[in-house]
């Protein structure tokens, strides 16, 4: 069938065209809102600036599709393949993406927002300044899991999406506005952070090993028994977090802002900390073995119970600090 056909049969009012053969079609510009494509073979279609809003494309074939500017609003997405596919500037706001393969696919400033993505494959993917506000990601039963694995999403805007759960190990997401996102449980080990604003976010349990979040912004997040070990923190901005339990050793934090943070029973250990701001902060029966506190500003910090026979305490503020034996510094 080829494109001159589908409009015509489409403007006379069919609305069906399951499992056709469109390899290869060019509707640029084509007004098909609403059309069913279910199964439809679409692999190298250009649909550029087309219109798509509710569609139904389901398990249909749209791999190295061209689909710059394409109208993709609320349409039924469930397990199709945009394998390669060029999504530059896409709207799919509102999309069911469920368990589609979105590998190596062009989105950058694509609209996803609310979009779901559960279980969708974006491996390697390019998202750059993409929004995907109220996307859903999240780990359902461990089935539907999204997998973001080496994807590229720089400056994108993920605020108050849900990634509870996703694979998002060595993915670039710097510069990226992150605010209140639910990451509990990730996997962020290597991922690129840096100059990310994560105020407000939740990173419960996430696994940020060895990743970059130097000069990133922190504040108030919700940190339980996050695993940071080896990350690079520079001058990133804690201020307000919680983060008691968390794992911490041989972790970067120079010059860091951790003002009012809640640290009890951190692990510490080995982690560099000079010339951060810990005023305020709580850090009861925290680990600091061998952690290096040169310049560090304890001022009305609780460190009750803590371990500091080891650390390097060289020109530390301590004034009105609740030391390990209970007392209280001059």
């Amino acid at each position: 069938m080829d494109a001159q056909e589908l409009i015509r049969r489409y403007e006379t009012g069919e609305n069906k065209f399951q499992g056709v053969n469109l390899s290869g079609i060019n509707l640029l510009n084509a007004d098909l809102i609403g059309i069913d494509l279910r199964n439809a073979d679409l692999h190298g279609a250009t649909l550029i600036f087309s219109y798509l809003s509710r569609a139904q494309l389901n398990k249909a074939n749209l791999r190295d599709a061209k689909l710059s500017g394409t109208n993709l609003n609320q349409a039924s997405m469930t397990g199709v393949d945009l394998h390669n596919a060029d999504l530059h500037g896409a709207s799919l706001q509102g999309a069911n993406l469920r368990s589609a393969d979105m590998t190596l696919a062009t989105l950058l400033d694509a609209n996803l927002i609310e979009a779901d993505l559960r279980g969708s494959n974006l491996s390697g993917a390019n998202l750059t300044g993409a929004c995907l506000r109220g996307a859903n990601l999240r780990e359902e039963k461990r089935i539907y899991t999204a997998n973001l694995i080496g994807a590229i999403l720089c400056g994108v805007d993920l605020q108050g999406a849900d990634l509870k759960g996703a694979d998002l190990s060595k993915v670039d997401m710097s510069g990226a506005n992150l605010r209140e996102v639910n990451f509990r449980g990730a996997d962020l080990r290597g991922a690129n952070l840096s100059g990310a604003d994560l105020s407000g976010a939740y990173l419960t349990e996430a696994n940020l090993k060895g990743a970059n979040l130097a000069e990133s912004i922190l504040k108030n997040a919700k940190m339980e028994r996050v695993i940071l070990s080896g990350a690079n923190l520079t001058k990133v901005n804690l201020q307000g977090a919680v983060m008691p339990d968390a794992k911490l050793d041989k972790t970067e934090l120079s010059q860091s802002n951790l003002s009012e943070a809640r640290l009890n029973r951190a692990d510490l250990s080995r982690a560099n900390l000079r010339n951060s701001d810990l005023s305020k902060a709580d850090l009861i029966e925290a680990y600091c073995a061998r952690t290096n506190m040169t310049g560090v500003n304890l001022t009305d910090a609780n460190l009750s119970r803590a371990e500091l026979s080891s650390a390097i305490l060289t020109w530390v503020e301590w004034k009105g600090a609740i030391m390990p034996d209970g007392s209280e510094h001059d």
